[in-house]
Formats: structure tokens, sequence, C-alpha cells
């Protein structure tokens, strides 16, 4: 009987605190959607709309493949070649910084705490914003755009590194060091058997989104397929619009289809 009854004042309490948080989930949204202006749309919205749809249904096919010069696949594949070497980059360096962070490889929560700092810190700047700066500094093209998602892919990586390492079985490494082996011994026969699949599975994963993330660098000048693709747009050629975004889902497709199939065999 009591607990029926603590049952029964246990329930208002939980509906209330539910209707609580659909309160302020609508005045977040409310908010925000009072934020945006909105001024109406354009007279020719409708003719523009419609010639973009018939482009993007009829794509341009010649631009698949051009002998002379810049195409679809040659597009491609730059975009793939950065988003490789990107994601080939930060999971070198971020290997260290991993460790560093990881709180039961450093031994202290003070030394673990900075690593995630520094983390954080290159984790908060997007790559857009490393592109632009890289694209200062070393010029338009491919070499901006790996220099920018190998630096931002540093942050991710090396925080998903570090809890990967902070949640390994830590037998292994107790074993070892009763035995008397060394720092090194310890990292190469008990943590990194324990860590590399997770590891490679989430540098899988980052180059899923390095490529998404390659396309969108190539519109600010940083190489791949987004050049030709700022181009087509602003020069309003709907035909090739449709085949370079065809093109890209397309590619991320199978990449997907791969890179998943990869990481059910590892984990």
């Amino acid at each position: 009987m009591m607990k029926s009854w603590s049952h029964m004042v246990q329930a208002p309490k939980k509906n209330r605190y539910r209707w609580l948080i659909y309160l302020a989930l609508a005045a977040v949204y409310i908010w925000a959607f009072a934020g945006v202006p909105f001024t109406g749309f354009k007279e020719t919205a409708v003719q523009i709309t419609k010639a973009i749809m018939t482009g993007i249904l009829a794509p341009d096919w010649d631009f698949v493949y051009l002998p002379e010069g810049e195409d679809l696949l040659r597009g491609l594949l730059e975009t793939l070649a950065i988003s490789i070497l990107g994601t080939f980059i930060s999971t070198l360096i971020c290997i260290p910084f991993a460790f560093w962070a990881a709180v039961n490889m450093s031994g202290s929560k003070v030394v673990s705490g900075s690593g995630k700092m520094a983390l954080s810190f290159v984790r908060a700047v997007p790559e857009i914003i490393m592109a632009l700066m890289f694209i200062k500094a070393v010029g338009p093209g491919s070499f901006a755009g790996v220099l920018a998602l190998g630096l931002h892919s540093i942050g991710m990586l090396g925080k998903l590194f570090a809890d990967e390492i902070e949640n390994m079985d830590k037998g292994p490494v107790e074993a070892l060091v009763a035995t008397g082996a060394n720092r090194l011994q310890m990292l190469w026969f008990a943590v990194i058997p324990q860590v590399l699949p997770g590891f490679l599975s989430y540098t899988l994963y980052r180059f899923e989104i390095n490529m998404r993330s390659a396309t969108i660098l190539g519109v600010i000048g940083a190489g791949g397929i987004g050049t030709p693709l700022i181009f087509a747009l602003s020069t309003r050629n709907w035909d090739r619009v449709g085949i370079i975004l065809l093109g890209i889902v397309v590619l991320i497709t199978i990449i997907d289809i791969l890179s998943g199939a990869i990481r059910k065999r590892l984990v």
C-alpha cells in the first residue's frame, strides 16, 4: 500500500518535470525563430527554383571526364586525396596528445586536464576558419585544405583516442607492471593491442567526416570538387551543379559503405 502511494506521489512530479522541459524547449525554439528575420520571397523565386531543379535533374554528363582540363573525376579524386592526407596527418599527430590527455596514462589529473584543454582549443576552431588562414599562409589549393583538415581533426580524434585509452582494461597493464616490465613494454604489449581497433574505427569515422568537409573547403579555394562547384553556382550552370552533386553523393555513399563494413570487422 505504501509503495503504491509513493508511486502515485512521484508520478505527478515526473509529469511536472516533463512539462517544464517541454516548455523550456518551446521557449528556446520560439526565441530562435524570432531572431531570424524574414523579409519574404523574391518575385523570381519560383523561376529560379524551377531552373535549379531542371538543371539538377538533367545533369551535364559531358563534365564527368574532359581530356583537356578540369572535370568531375579529377575533382573527386583531389577531394579524396585531401581527406586521406588530412586524416593521416591528424591520426599520427593526435596519438601523443591522446596519451597526454588520458588520466590513466599521465598519472595526474592536472596533466591530463591540460591535455584535454589543448585538444578542446584545437577542436573549437572550425576547419573552414583554419582553411582561410592556411590559404593566406600557403596560397589557395589542395595543400591548404590538407593542413586545415589535418589540424582540425587532431582535436576530435585526440579526444576520442583519449577516451578509448581511459576505458581500456587495466588488468594486462597491471600484470606486466607486476612482472617488472618497463613503460615501453607496457605500452607495446598491453595498451596498444587493446586500443588499436578503437583507434582504427575512429580514424575511419573521421575520414568520412573529412570527406564531407573537403567538398566544402573547396568552395573557399582549398582545392577539391568544391572549386568547380562554386564556379558552376556563380555562373548559374545548373546542369553542371547537378552532375557535381551527383558525383559527391555517389562517392560519399561508396565511402560510407566501405568504411562501415571495415569498422564492423574491427569492433
